[in-house]
């Protein structure tokens, strides 16, 4: 991203100095023709000025909003008879961070070279997904570049709300939860401690469960440093382990085995297949290209890879049911309407009933999970906190009662 100043005329034919930050200076003077300024003079300038938040990797990387709202303005852009390399060059004018108006540009260069879209959004490294990439090619060869991307953005956005849904449902109770534990390692290593030297002093015999509650604040007084450390190893360890293919696996399989959240998840991965083919065959992708597509882009391992392996089965002359049937992962139902959708050569729509299907499962599944989640974690908190305070004060009220 660069900075340049320009010196231009309005449409009052008033003079106007200032700066801009553009991609290259075919970018800045689009920006500029855009706000209605005749250019007279437009060079680079010696500094950028940059936000210190624009140039943090987390705020500079291009998310999955980014691309749902930059598929919409493509659309809208393509059907107002904008050429794509004209197109490119003023979304990564107005783009929202210099990442994705440095790739805009990139992408505009290579159209005015020679190159497809598709092609040229290959080049981003991994901004745009192989599922992404492949619509564009299937929109170009269709010549239905608009329609391709209005599919993309409807299909982001179905994608993104979903997977938003399901975070967000974990968000309250991690919070919560983590704010309790915090409560009580305070509890333990500050206020108990204070309690045991007080009853030691007076010599008052104190219940069973003011004991454990005692001796376990001893033991994280003494070795909290030690806990915290251990804590911290082993959350690295398992990072670095979730990141190895082997752990990805492992963890993708604890996932769907959780009790009713696995339920959840493989409906989440399977409304994803579903819409996955669903899109591509209404493009014009073929269902085999479709399976091989969506096995890179599902986001699990384990269904990534059973898509993969469903995928050599078509290959090697297998039905699509049949070679899903192979695979206990997927359900009966989904293999019957698959079944269905061969046999009266209408998958596309079938696929996008089941992708409907499962996205009001996982919509409803997440809402009763909400809805279990408060009143659980009200009785499970007031529970922790009567122990904790019923450890504390009946020694305290005995004590008083003995004076």
């Amino acid at each position: 991203m660069s900075l340049f100043t320009y010196t231009a005329v309005d449409a009052s034919n008033n003079e106007q100095k200032g700066t801009i930050d553009a991609v290259n200076i075919d970018v800045a003077i689009v920006a500029l023709q855009r706000r209605g300024l005749i250019i007279s003079n437009i060079e680079g300038a010696e500094k950028s000025k940059l936000s210190f938040k624009s140039r943090l990797p987390f705020f500079d990387r291009v998310t999955n909003s980014d691309l749902v709202i930059l598929s919409r303005q493509i659309t809208t852009l393509f059907e107002a008879q904008v050429s794509a390399m004209r197109a490119f060059r003023l979304l990564a004018a107005e783009a929202r961070t210099v990442t994705l108006a440095e790739k805009l540009g990139a992408i505009a260069d290579e159209i005015q070279s020679g190159s497809p879209i598709s092609t040229a959004l290959s080049r981003q490294g991994g901004v745009f997904s192989e599922f992404y990439i492949n619509m564009v090619r299937a929109g170009e060869e269709a010549g239905k570049l608009d329609e391709t991307f209005a599919f993309l953005a409807d299909y982001l956005d179905r994608n993104y709300e979903i997977s938003q849904k399901a975070r967000n449902a974990l968000i309250y109770p991690a919070f919560v939860m983590a704010t309790f534990i915090i409560v009580m390692i305070l509890m333990m290593t500050l206020v108990v401690p204070h309690l045991a030297s007080m009853l030691d002093e007076v010599g008052q015999t104190v219940p069973t469960y003011t004991k454990v509650v005692i001796a376990m604040s001893t033991f994280f007084s003494k070795y909290i440093l030690l806990i915290l450390i251990m804590l911290v190893i082993g959350a690295g360890i398992l990072f670095r382990y979730a990141k190895t293919e082997e752990g990805k696996v492992f963890l993708s399989h604890a996932r769907l085995k959780l009790p009713y959240l696995g339920t959840v998840y493989q409906k989440l991965f399977l409304s994803r297949i579903a819409d996955n083919l669903s899109t591509m065959l209404k493009s014009g992708i073929q269902i085999l290209r479709g399976i091989e597509i969506t096995g890179t882009v599902v986001g699990d391992p384990v269904y990534g890879e059973i898509l993969l392996s469903a995928a050599k089965e078509v290959k090697g002359g297998l039905p699509v049911s049949e070679a899903f049937r192979l695979h206990p992962e997927i359900p009966g139902i989904v293999v019957a309407m698959i079944k269905i959708g061969e046999e009266t050569g209408n998958m596309g729509n079938i696929l996008d009933t089941m992708a409907k299907f499962y996205r009001r499962e996982v919509n409803n599944a997440i809402d009763t999970l909400v809805g279990l989640i408060e009143p659980l974690m009200i009785v499970f908190l007031a529970l922790g906190v009567a122990l904790l305070l019923s450890a504390i004060l009946i020694p305290i009220y005995n004590i008083a009662s003995g004076f």
